[in-house]
Parts: structure tokens; sequence; C-alpha cells
């Protein structure tokens, strides 16, 4: 870090230029896939919170994997498939990273693009087993909450409602119901994940 002779400090950043600032920028491009794969890529995001452009640029950008798919796609399985238009947004590195790999493989962009976003299957299936523990869990909780409440009732009969181990056991309560309401509407939210039917063929 270094003062100019203006009384401005210079800063500089070491691996940063303008070819890698550009290629962080966001294009948009459209593909043509099968409902199949835009609900896969929408249901990820949706359920993670990750966004759309990251998930790309995660899938995408790692040319070994996308090299390993281009060598193995059977194209004419793909022609078959009923496909629709869907623009996404996506890092221009990304799409030059796809563009280029269709190049040396002569491969169609929109088949790699559907066997790339294949590849969050495995995270599906493990996040609807993690929904599904979740629900068990916020049933436990329902469960503690309910007995809770009748200690709380108990203690209020037995010692009155200005007694310290009750009014320690009311905060403690608040508390606990707090968490569920969260705990509950986490899973309300997900509930998305469910509908997504993995095909087994």
């Amino acid at each position: 870090m270094k003062k100019n002779d203006d009384g401005h400090i210079h800063i500089s950043l070491p691996g940063t230029n303008a070819s890698d600032l550009r290629g962080k920028q966001s294009v948009r491009a459209t593909f043509k896939l099968t409902e199949d794969a835009i609900n896969t890529i929408s249901i990820v995001s949706i359920h993670l919170g990750i966004k759309q452009k990251s998930l790309f640029d995660h899938l995408i950008e790692d040319m070994h994997a996308l090299e390993t798919i281009a060598q193995e796609i059977e194209p004419r399985e793909f022609k078959h498939q009923q496909r629709v238009q869907k623009t996404f947004v996506l890092s221009r590195k990304t799409l030059m990273s796809l563009e280029k790999v269709c190049r040396n493989f002569n491969a169609s962009r929109d088949i790699l693009v559907e066997y790339s976003i294949q590849r969050l299957l495995p995270v599906i299936i493990r996040e609807q087993e993690r929904h599904r523990r979740r629900k068990e869990i916020l049933k436990e909780l329902e469960a503690f909450l309910h007995q809770g409440r009748k200690i709380l009732e108990r203690s209020k009969r037995l010692l009155g409602d200005e007694d310290m181990v009750y009014d320690r056991l009311k905060r403690m309560m608040g508390a606990c119901t707090t968490t569920y309401e969260h705990v509950a509407d986490y899973i309300e939210r997900g509930k998305v994940i469910e509908t997504f039917k993995i095909d087994s063929d």
C-alpha cells in the first residue's frame, strides 16, 4: 500500500485484472431443456437458498466434469425428449467454458447443460431424506412443547405465577415455542422438495 503525491492511497490487488472481472459479468443464455432439468435446478436453488447463477457456475466451470460428460453423452437419447426454451443468468466465464467444450468435442450446448444439471440429483435425494428427518424432529418437538405446557400449568397451580421457578419455566417455554415456529416455517418452505420425483429408470 503506497500513498501517492496527491495524498491518495494506492492499493495493489494481486491476481485481479480486467479479464477476471469481465469473466464475472452476468450474461443471459437460452437453452432447450427438459422439464425435469428445469425443475431440478429450480428446486435446488429454492430449497438450499442458492442463486441459479451460482449453481450454473459451480456445475459448468468444472471443465473436467464437463469434458467427461461431453465424451459420454448419447445425443440420440436426448432427441426423443420433450424440451422447452428457458433463459438463465450465468457468468460470462461459465458460458465461455461451456462453448469451449462444445467446440472441442463437437457437442450440443443444450445436451451438456442437461446432463450437467443431472449432477444435482444426488443433492436432491440427500435433501429429501433430511427433510423427512426434520419432519420427524418437528413431531418430537411438538410433543415436547405439549409436555412442557403441562408442567408450566402445574407449576403455576402449585407455586403461583410470581414464583421464580414458574417465571423461569415460562421464559423457557416462550423460547421453545419461538424455536418450534421457526423450525415449522423452515420445513413448510422446504415442502417444495417433496414434490420432486426422481426417475428410477
